[in-house]
């Protein structure tokens, strides 16, 4: 995956001048960078527009086009971008059970694991705003940090922290998956009438001295610390956040529908 990746205009993209070695200090700074600069965001889906995995259409959105994407995308490209420096990721499925039990939720999300020195790390740049900053120790109980691993049995499960607390972001068995398992799961998650993201919108990106969450007309500005929460008018507002928050402009948002904001239809 990685013979056709510009890993050059990948790091221009994340603005990366440090070190390109399989180290932990360069995984820590490559997924850092990543979440500053990449936002999440589920637009395509809404769009009604295919989703491709291939390295080259994911380059070309997230790269070039200064687009976001979801799990699946930013993983992929994390992933190729890694083994491009010599890191050799694995790739698992995890069920989101933020918003839903284990017997409820699907395998939906894809992360990484990489291992290093004898040590395992979780690698999860597509989890949105619930996103790890930081390689996370795959260890059972590591609570020194906001994010964080529990076992339970051949269950793992991140904890993310969410209204000022810590809870359950998503479980997997950590079984290593290949990536035509998520050629499937992806056509599902972008088409399905019940799939979340064909009905919700969903985007997150960092901002200079904090971040920008938005869940349909929902919008939570983080700066220095605290909240401020507001309501998008209309879709004209939410093009003008796109381009001053997530460094991009997408005129079809403008007639875009999103089932959850029903006075948009």
């Amino acid at each position: 995956m990685s013979t056709s990746l510009d890993l050059d205009a990948y790091f221009q993209r994340i603005r990366w001048t440090g070190a390109a070695s399989p180290t932990l200090a360069t995984l820590a700074g490559l997924l850092q960078a990543h979440a500053s600069h990449i936002p999440f965001e589920n637009l395509d889906v809404l769009l009604r527009r295919p989703i491709p995995l291939d390295l080259e259409s994911i380059q070309a959105k997230l790269v070039h086009a200064n687009r976001g994407g979801y799990c699946f995308e930013h993983a992929t490209l994390f992933a190729a971008v890694l083994e491009a420096i010599g890191f050799t990721p694995a790739r698992h499925a995890a069920r989101v059970v933020l918003f839903g039990s284990i017997t409820e939720m699907p395998r939906s999300h894809m992360f990484l694991t990489v291992s290093l020195d004898g040590a395992a790390y979780v690698v999860d740049p597509g989890f949105g705003p619930f996103a790890p900053p930081f390689p996370v120790p795959l260890l059972d109980g590591h609570t020194q940090q906001t994010h964080w691993m529990a076992r339970d049995g051949g269950l793992w499960t991140l904890h993310v922290p969410r209204d000022g607390q810590t809870v359950p972001g998503w479980t997997s068995t950590l079984e290593h998956e290949n990536p035509i398992d998520f050629e499937v799961s992806n056509h599902i998650i972008a088409t399905h009438p019940t799939s979340m993201f064909t009905n919700i919108m969903i985007l997150s990106a960092s901002t200079p001295k904090g971040r920008i969450n938005i869940m349909n007309r929902g919008v939570m500005m983080l700066h220095e610390g605290t909240a401020t929460r507001t309501q998008l008018a209309d879709r004209v507002a939410l093009r003008s956040l796109l381009v001053s928050h997530f460094g991009f402009d997408l005129p079809e948002v403008e007639a875009m529908r999103v089932p959850a904001i029903s006075e948009w239809d």
